[in-house]
């Protein structure tokens, strides 16, 4: 078995107030919110995840709300934007729908395809793509038709300690293909049909700093944990030191840090978002895992009360 992944399961980030997210990623860019849960490893706050209509591998980003969680400044060592795909032609529809809401955006291109770059209200940089894609969400918000309407990832930026390192690993583990660069960027394709662009910066920029509107880590699509020992394998004789394998309940883990100091996570594709609720009430109630059903109310008393942002599946 070969270690391959085609491209990206989820990304997560880091923000103040659970309500603001709900509503700028729920409402104005119109994500659907599919999993409603606690950070397992500190149960005191939500960990939210959002997608298309199912929470498809390739469309999720999730929130670490933290109150009182300091600014983080983008750097090396992180994420430095996290790109959304949206169908050709809509940029122009976004760019209006984002001022309206008093959002500054900035029209850019790169490789030849446009795009527009702005900040979500915890200053996490985001940037919505024009690409072609097979695919379209079933998910729908007021004021945004499926002419418009985020695919999924169109992939992230990379900003990396060790540029070429970050490249190798995603390319000799990952199967990813060295696709083009220019002065500033390189370009690497997965082999999926969304979430499988990567450009890692050649610059090495100074070292980022964690907290609100930084990105925690970025996850890699696995199909399941059965080879989970192989990857290991393959880590350890890149001189990296891959975690233990984790249960996520939705999904199987294992981190590990680059070179180049990204966090790293591989995360299976299955069971999926629908293994403890139907898909019409994805996201509506706060789910726990088995081991944490027992403090389910020392949970809920600690979590501040949110509203689910509306939206129709169809």
């Amino acid at each position: 078995m070969n270690t391959q992944s085609t491209g990206i399961h989820h990304i997560s980030s880091m923000v103040k107030d659970p309500q603001r997210t709900l509503d700028f990623y729920g409402q104005v860019l119109g994500l659907r919110l599919v999993k409603q849960t606690v950070n397992y490893d500190d149960p005191g706050m939500y960990h939210l995840y959002f997608g298309d209509e199912v929470g498809t591998p390739g469309t999720i980003i999730t929130f670490f709300p933290i109150p009182g969680i300091g600014q983080g400044q983008v750097g090396s060592g992180q994420v430095g934007v996290t790109a959304y795909l949206v169908p050709p032609g809509s940029l122009s529809f976004w760019e209006g729908r984002l001022q309206e809401q008093g959002v500054q955006t900035v029209a850019t291109e790169r490789f030849g395809e446009a795009s527009l770059l702005f900040e979500d209200p915890d200053g996490l940089v985001v940037e919505l793509v024009e690409r072609d894609s097979s695919k379209r969400t079933k998910w729908h918000v007021a004021g945004v038709s499926g002419e418009e309407a985020i695919v999924g990832f169109a992939g992230a930026t990379l900003l990396s300690k060790d540029p070429e390192g970050t490249v190798r690993l995603l390319t000799e583990l990952f199967g990813f293909e060295r696709l083009e660069e220019d002065e500033e960027w390189i370009r690497l394709k997965g082999s999926a049909d969304y979430g499988n662009i990567i450009d890692v910066k050649k610059t090495v920029l100074p070292n980022g700093v964690p907290g609100a509107g930084t990105v925690h880590h970025i996850a890699w699509r696995v199909a399941d944990g059965e080879h989970y020992a192989t990857w290991q394998d393959a880590i350890f004789d890149l001189g990296l030191r891959p975690t233990e394998v984790r249960e996520r309940n939705y999904f199987q883990s294992v981190y590990f840090h680059d070179t180049g100091r990204i966090l790293h996570e591989l995360a299976t594709d299955v069971p999926g978002f629908q293994i403890d609720e139907e898909i019409e009430e994805l996201g509506q109630e706060l789910q726990l895992p088995s081991w944490l059903e027992k403090e389910r109310a020392q949970i809920r008393q600690s979590l501040p009360p949110i509203v689910i942002p509306k939206g129709e599946h169809k």
